[in-house]
């Protein structure tokens, strides 16, 4: 989790100093332009402050769950949060590899909610077995055939980084 939490709290201290000195800045040089009625600039700093406030309540409140997890209540030798799973789909052998995490954190093909429909499929999971999934998009037969868990990366001592960039 240690990755985990990491990665959040480098995004949280990223917006934090946005919002305390770059926000500011531009919506001090915004003012000095005039008008605020038809003012773009200003109005474009005003719209990402207040996403920023927003993202840094996010991030505080995801870190706080982070740290009502505990690491012993997460499987060691099936997916779970935080687990890498590598699947094949069984009609077009095509292989996949997914993280399993919080459901406001997905972000792209990768990292996926362990409450999506194949995140609740592959939650509990162990390589070799094969499960059918409902999928928005119809339905799909996989096979696990990778499992890298929380454990596992703590252990290594994985980055998010390394992995997703």
């Amino acid at each position: 989790m240690r990755h985990i939490r990491a990665k959040y709290e480098q995004e949280l201290a990223a917006l934090k100093r946005e919002l305390t000195v770059e926000l500011p800045r531009e919506i001090q040089r915004a003012v000095s332009m005039g008008d605020l009625r038809e003012n773009a600039e200003y109005t474009a700093a005003l719209e990402r402050q207040s996403f920023v406030k927003a993202r840094i309540g996010h991030l505080t409140g995801l870190l706080t769950r982070l740290a009502g997890l505990r690491l012993s209540q997460i499987p060691h030798d099936r997916a779970a949060f935080g687990s890498i799973v590598t699947i094949r789909d069984l009609e077009t052998a095509e292989n996949q590899s997914y993280e399993l995490g919080f459901p406001e954190d997905s972000n792209g093909p990768s990292l996926i909610s362990a409450s999506s429909p194949l995140g609740r499929a592959l939650i509990g999971r162990e390589v070799g077995d094969a499960v059918v999934v409902q999928t928005p998009g119809g339905e799909r037969r996989i096979e696990v055939i990778d499992l890298v868990t929380l454990h596992e990366r703590e252990a290594e001592g994985d980055d998010l980084e390394d992995e997703n960039g």
